[in-house]
């Protein structure tokens, strides 16, 4: 299915502390239906009053491990939208704390691909980060210099990226 058609009218949170990344990803996401945040508190208050098809969560600027927490509480997907947390460390953290999908910042022109693939992924009962290893693991070699990020954490990668 085409990407804009699978975010058409889905309910999306986009947290992030820097305005211009929130008015880009508005812009970039106008199909579904969008609430934003720039601090952590506005964030928890929307992800406690509402319900969200994803949430879009930047990682440092907003305690991101903490919404990301909040949301997995109401089963809302989320992708980790990330400049400065781009680490092996990181990237492991958020797959293990339940993200759905962890992409770097200077990747923002594909977010609608993206968050497509997350809701298929929901949709179908699916793994996330079987679609995320396909499309971005070769962008982490270039950020990490080298797949050994993979290699040192061969058999969490092997595990994550199985189909449920």
């Amino acid at each position: 299915m085409d990407p804009k058609k699978r975010i058409l009218g889905k309910k999306i949170l986009i947290v992030d502390d820097e305005k211009d990344i929130l008015d880009t990803l508005i812009d970039l996401l106008e199909l579904g239906k969008i609430d934003a945040a720039s601090s952590f508190e506005e964030a928890k208050e929307f992800l406690e009053k509402y319900d969200y098809d994803i949430a879009i969560l930047d990682l440092m600027g907003v305690q991101g491990y903490k919404l990301l927490e909040i949301a997995n509480k109401k089963e809302i997907p989320s992708l980790i939208l990330t400049a400065h947390g781009l680490t092996p460390e990181n990237l492991k953290k958020s797959a293990e704390e339940g993200a759905a999908y962890f992409v770097p910042k200077e990747e923002m022109g594909n977010i609608v691909t993206y968050v497509a693939d997350v809701l298929e992924a929901k949709e179908k009962n699916k793994n996330p980060w079987q679609r995320w290893f396909d499309r971005l693991s070769g962008v982490f070699d270039v950020i990490f210099t080298g797949p050994d990020w993979r290699d040192r954490e061969k058999e969490f990668w092997d595990k994550r990226t199985r189909d449920y």
